[in-house]
């Protein structure tokens, strides 16, 4: 009997005519920056660090073409926004904006990299130039949503990614099960377990087995208490998609359902994977100071990695992850000066639960004990 075809994803249908245009036109510039960022797509569509491996090479060859090529200088954004090298990708998108100021896409990468690295009044400058040259345009809507959610607005988000995903091709079925995978997450914060569960399933039928809704499906049978399941999904996920934060989960899930060795194991396996990724820019610093904080009770490490982290970047996820080992070690005063420095009112569970621990924890100011007149 025949083995079953699966359809190809829209990046490997993508790679394979990259290819036969590179035979046809082996000198044309443009094929091989094709090929590139059909590379970063695959990677995109499978965690798949070693794609970006391969964008690059094609990218260099292009290069060899044409030094200058604007649509390569576009995708050689697109690697270091993907390999995390966020310092570097606002710079080069800088560049393209000053060179091309009405290129809708350039101001996206603008939006990723101001994110990334806690500019967010710049990604909202760069986010509402996105709607204004092209009113609705799916990644301006995208990229607005991230931000309203950021703000703690997240109805507005919600509203935006609704949009978003109405005018999106049937063809394009990865990007309409990463928009559904964003739906269900906003769902899960937003106290909707039933819709969130809804959104990652449809996105799981749009792109079978895709990891980022495995991982949301895995958040939502946590929600629902169903540990057992999350951990089956997160130790599936993990063996196609060996990343830190899902095998930090994984052990989180494996100790929730009450798997105590096989948690011990998962949570050593992740620290060991971790640790040697730290001088990476994509890196799961902020997950190696929750388990060193929640679970090893090592908050001396915690604050270790924190402090380098935050010297990178200062988005709200990495000043939480140093206010949370701060606070471990008891330094609540420079916790809570960490936690007021996020500067936006998100509404992330776990940075609240944060911020409340360390409220509780504070010392009250000499003058203002309770009773105080």
């Amino acid at each position: 009997m025949a083995g079953i075809a699966f359809a190809a994803t829209p990046a490997e249908t993508a790679i394979e005519s990259a290819k036969v245009q590179i035979v046809k036109q082996p000198d044309f510039a443009l094929n091989y920056n094709a090929l590139a960022t059909a590379y970063v797509m695959r990677a995109e569509e499978t965690a798949d660090s070693r794609y970006y491996a391969k964008a690059e090479e094609s990218l260099e060859r292009c290069f060899k073409l044409a030094p200058d090529l604007y649509e390569g200088k576009k995708t050689e954004v697109l690697i270091q926004l993907g390999r995390h090298q966020y310092t570097q990708a606002l710079k080069s998108a800088t560049k393209l904006n000053k060179r091309t100021p009405d290129d809708v896409e350039v101001y996206g990468y603008l939006v990723d990299a101001d994110v990334a690295l806690g500019n967010y009044k710049d990604a909202v400058t760069a986010a509402q130039w996105m709607l204004d040259l092209r009113p609705e345009n799916i990644p301006g809507l995208s990229h607005a949503a991230m931000l309203r959610e950021l703000h703690g607005n997240l109805a507005g988000a919600l509203d935006l990614m609704l949009m978003a995903y109405g005018s999106m091709p049937l063809a394009a079925t990865f990007d309409r099960a990463s928009i559904l995978t964003r739906i269900a997450q906003l769902h899960v914060v937003m106290g909707d377990v039933p819709k969130a569960e809804k959104s990652a399933k449809e996105a799981l039928d749009v792109f079978p087995d895709y990891y980022a809704a495995l991982a949301e499906l895995a958040r939502v049978r946590v929600v629902e208490k169903q540990y057992g399941e999350a951990a089956a999904l997160l130790t599936k996920l993990c063996i196609a998609v060996p990343r830190g934060e899902y095998m930090y989960l994984g052990a989180e899930a494996l100790e929730l359902s009450g798997q105590i060795d096989e948690a011990k194991k998962a949570f050593a396996e992740f620290e060991r994977k971790a640790l040697a990724e730290t001088a990476l820019e994509d890196n799961s610093s902020h997950e190696l100071v929750a388990y060193y904080v929640d679970h090893a009770l090592e908050p001396g490490k915690a604050l270790a990695i924190a402090q380098r982290e935050v010297e990178r970047r200062k988005d709200v996820f990495t000043l939480d992850s140093y206010a949370w080992a701060l606070a471990a070690n008891g330094q609540y005063d420079a916790a809570n000066a960490q936690m007021k420095a996020m500067q936006i009112p998100t509404k992330d569970p776990r940075i609240a639960a944060h911020a409340a621990f360390i409220a509780e924890h504070l010392q009250p100011v000499k003058g203002q004990e309770a009773g105080s007149r």
